[in-house]
């Protein structure tokens, strides 16, 4: 069990992560392995008890898979049990700043993975016909169902090398105006958009703000709302300010169980309320940024279950969940003609705040 500079617990010594590595990457544009086991699992600080305990339960299977000692079945069947109770117990009872941390897991299932599970003859586009193309947000045609459908995603990248490729999901002006761009192509032929929000916001640099940063996130936002078409965002990760607003502007806006959403990071609202960004635990509580709260201030529709131990323990589950969730929003707005489209959705978000 090794403890890495980012705060994850790692099991496994220099070849699992290099076999980790190996085995992470992206979808149909890379597709990525979405069983519950993998290779080798990261745990966050606070999950030191359990990786502890599936530590030494990796250790019994090995030596009972080599023949060695006497039979350990029984040994390993308490500590299996014991190992569950524990992370139930654990995320039974996740603080908003444990969230953030499961919300920002390497290992949690991104863009690319949602979009090889649920969306067939997936075709990507690129560029915003103005600069250039931003690979910050992921946008092309599928099918989702068998239904044609508009599929816009914010991929953060899984490796190092994608990572740097995707900007960790930081938009540039010309990601936002490619995703208006999308939609508008989608308003025209009647198809239902659907966007997946992972973000930890907009790109801050120079030349973003020099190309019109704002403004193209306000026009992203505009044509959210402005779309005739029924649009369901899902908040996978990180929902981050303008970035995530910027394409979640929906008729239905679901959250995964463990992920956040809200207008600056907990490290950035420290920073500014207290000058102090290692009081980002008290921002996170007070901020109100997990899926539970939210959905209580009617900011989102409802919440995507994840399996115990978060969206990373078991990919397929998520995956499968956030499908049937997508489905069943769409169904709700399937009778509704396009003036209706929109009055729901400015509706939805005029009410905000209203009975806070």
């Amino acid at each position: 069990m090794v403890l890495r500079r980012d705060g994850v617990v790692a099991v496994g010594g220099p070849q699992g992560l290099a076999a980790a590595d190996a085995t992470t990457r992206e979808s149909r544009l890379h597709p990525r392995g979405s069983g519950s086991r993998d290779l080798m699992r990261s745990y966050l600080d606070f999950e030191k008890p359990v990786a502890e305990l599936e530590a030494k339960l990796e250790e019994l299977r090995q030596l009972e898979a080599n023949g060695e000692g006497v039979s350990i079945a029984d040994e390993i069947a308490r500590l299996e049990v014991k190992a569950a109770d524990a992370l139930k117990a654990l995320y039974g009872a996740l603080t908003p700043w444990q969230k953030t941390l499961v919300a920002r897991h390497p290992q949690r299932p991104h863009f690319v993975d949602y979009c090889a599970g649920l969306v067939t003859d997936f075709t990507p586009l690129a560029g915003d016909r103005a600069f250039g193309e931003d690979e910050a947000i992921v946008a092309g045609f599928g099918r989702f169902k068998g239904e044609p459908v508009c599929v816009l995603g914010q991929e953060k990248g899984s490796t190092t090398e994608t990572r740097i490729k995707h900007n960790f999901g930081m938009a540039r002006p010309e990601g936002y105006r490619k995703a208006v761009r999308l939609m508008e192509l989608a308003d025209r032929f009647e198809l239902p958009v659907l966007s997946f929000v992972d973000t930890a916001g907009a790109y801050p640099g120079i030349e973003a703000e020099e190309r019109g940063q704002a403004e193209a996130i306000a026009r992203s936002t505009e044509a959210c709302l402005a779309l005739g078409s029924p649009n369901v965002a899902v908040v996978i990760g990180e929902g981050g300010s303008g970035g995530a607003i910027a394409i979640a502007t929906a008729n239905k806006v679901l959250m995964l169980e463990h992920a956040i959403y809200s207008v600056i990071s907990p490290e950035g609202a420290a920073s500014i309320l207290w000058r102090d960004s290692g009081r980002a635990q008290d921002a996170a509580t007070n901020m109100k940024i997990t899926a539970q709260d939210l959905h209580k201030l009617g900011v989102i529709d409802g919440i995507v279950p994840e399996p115990v131990g978060g969206a990373h323990r078991d990919r397929d589950a998520v995956i499968a969940a956030t499908g049937e969730a997508i489905a069943a929003a769409l169904s709700d707005l399937h009778n509704m003609g396009p003036d209706q489209i929109r009055d729901q959705r400015a509706d939805k978000f005029l009410a905000i705040g209203r009975k806070v």
